[in-house]
């Protein structure tokens, strides 16, 4: 019995060891996020100079994209490992637990989880219900925090369709009491590694933050998104329809003959850099912190966003604008000061995590580990990003090109060397059919049937598809 007892309290210590040696992960999501940040300049007047300095402290994935170009599924699908045309979860609802493919797995907090670490979080990782997630959770605060009694800007129907200087100072935004628990949280010493993840609500509608971080970005010297007035042209009357039918985001037409692109540009700028502000409070945070050699840091947004580029607001869309977001990865022996152009996904933080943490690898998740790119950022990489809005509806990023293929069977194709901006549809480009032909293999053929569920987002998919049929 002496024996067994020994041998048992020496495994349980090498286990403690064992489970010592391995990294923290820090987790920071900012919804909403475009390519719009200092290190990615997606727009010249952009102040995000915390996000700039983890960039220069790790590996920026200038090319990396969303699943889907909604909260919840592309959520889902990241915490989950499984793409949305495998899971049926393409809108803002079902709720992943309700998903007949994702009801048994395991998140990524909670494979964290079991393998001994302390999950906490704070703010939006998920699509709500964050706690039941996470082994403790600091709530939402407020969510998308305070609003006016009056709306300040326009007239929209969707309750947080809004912007402007609001509230009076920056205690009353749920993101700075998020970066304030965050703070607490790193100053603090833990028996096992541990997971934290923080999610900001900013720069998400509706666009308030305090007037000083409007004051930062005057309106008067605002540059709005180049545009091309005829850049819809040359796209099918399906694809207009898919971005424009039945959506909760104003028209652009409105926008501008209401006088507010400016100020609607104006204010995205100021609440991005007050989410930057509440980011360099949490890695301030973990610098002075016992953790800061040893803590793997990924930031990301959940989709990109659209102002004004293609006729459009806000995500839903397979174009650029609404597929690209922020994704960097920094930690312990990981080489600084990185960029690459390879595609990656948000699907793939996953297994990128689990290979640093020294975890199990799961072969049933769809993503790929990064750590090749970690490596070597110009390494060979066959790996496409894929992004679905509905079923039928996809894109697939390579490192030169996007092509679309939409459920009516009309494509696009798009030369990011020569076309950064998406304005010159080549789909119909003889010389280019083997491209166009690469690029459709990756195109899913065993889809999951769309789950019922919450209908915003499911109606502009509606209403494009009833469209196409009347035609």
């Amino acid at each position: 019995m002496l024996r067994i007892a020994i041998t048992l309290l020496l495994l349980l210590t090498s286990a403690n060891c064992i489970a010592a040696e391995r990294p923290n992960v820090l987790l920071i999501s900012i919804d909403d996020l475009n390519d719009w940040t200092g290190c990615l300049g997606g727009h010249p007047q952009a102040k995000t100079p915390n996000i700039d300095r983890l960039a220069d402290r790790g590996t920026l994935f200038e090319n990396a994209h969303c699943q889907s170009p909604v909260c919840n599924p592309s959520r889902a699908s990241m915490m989950t490992g499984r793409y949305p045309h495998s899971s049926g979860v393409y809108f803002l609802g079902p709720d992943l637990k309700k998903a007949p493919v994702l009801q048994n797995l395991d998140t990524l907090p909670e494979v964290f989880a079991k393998n001994g670490y302390r999950t906490m979080a704070v703010g939006k990782i998920f699509h709500g219900g964050d706690q039941r997630f996470f082994q403790e959770y600091g709530g939402n605060n407020g969510g998308f925090g305070p609003r006016p009694k009056q709306k300040i800007s326009q007239p929209h129907g969707h309750p947080l369709w809004d912007w402007g200087a609001f509230p009076d100072t920056d205690d009353d935004m749920p993101d700075m009491k998020a970066a304030q628990w965050a703070t607490s949280k790193l100053q603090q010493e833990f028996d096992r590694p541990f997971f934290i993840a923080v999610g900001f609500y900013r720069p998400h509608v509706p666009m308030f933050a305090p007037k000083k971080w409007f004051d930062m970005h005057p309106r008067q010297s605002i540059q709005l998104p180049l545009v091309q007035e005829r850049d819809r042209d040359d796209l099918s009357q399906y694809a207009i329809n898919l971005t424009n039918l039945e959506h909760v985001s104003p028209l652009h037409e409105w926008v501008k003959s209401a006088g507010e692109w400016d100020h609607a540009v104006q204010a995205y700028l100021a609440s991005t850099t007050f989410a930057d502000y509440c980011v360099g409070m949490v890695l301030d945070a973990l610098s002075e912190s016992a953790h800061a050699d040893n803590t793997v840091v990924v930031l990301f947004s959940d989709h990109g966003f659209h102002l004004g580029e293609k006729q459009r607001w806000a995500k839903r869309s397979l174009w650029e604008d609404g597929t690209r977001v922020p994704l960097i990865i920094a930690g312990p022996k990981l080489a600084a000061g990185q960029r690459t152009r390879r595609p990656a996904e948000l699907i793939d933080v996953f297994p990128t995590l689990l290979d640093l943490a020294g975890l199990p690898s799961d072969d049933s998740q769809e993503g790929q580990s990064l750590t090749p790119l970690l490596e070597n950022p110009n390494a060979e990489w066959n790996h496409p990003a894929i992004t679905s809005f509905g079923k039928g509806n996809y894109s697939v990023r390579s490192t030169r090109y996007r092509y679309v293929q939409y459920l009516d069977g009309s494509t696009e194709l798009y030369d990011h060397e020569t076309d950064p901006h998406e304005w010159n549809n080549l789909a119909k480009a003889a010389s280019l059919h083997e491209v166009i032909a690469e690029h459709a293999k990756h195109i899913p053929s065993d889809e999951h049937e769309i789950l019922p569920g919450d209908s915003t987002g499911h109606k502009a998919y509606e209403a494009s598809l009833k469209a196409l049929n009347r035609d």
